[in-house]
């Protein structure tokens, strides 16, 4: 089961550089197209699903915008 993550981005930090777009393994950010900070970026977002919660993007970001949750997985274990 792959692991599953998020990203939050804080929007009025973020100034559209795209190096988070770019440097994503998985694909999943790009810029917002429909919303623009009050700095007169758009900010990054999450466009699919499929984030593993690397945390490239948030360690690439030059101005500390993004911050990368990851899913604990949890092992199952069937005693019987």
């Amino acid at each position: 089961m792959p692991v599953k993550g998020r990203i939050v981005v804080t929007d009025n930090y973020c100034k559209g550089c795209r190096l988070c777009v770019e440097e994503c393994p998985q694909g999943v950010l790009d810029l917002s197209e429909d919303r623009i900070n009050n700095r007169g970026y758009h900010p990054a977002e999450l466009i699919a699903e499929g984030c593993t919660g690397c945390g490239i993007c948030a360690i690439i970001c030059p101005e500390a915008a993004i911050t990368v949750y990851r899913e604990l997985l949890q092992k199952i274990s069937k005693e019987g």
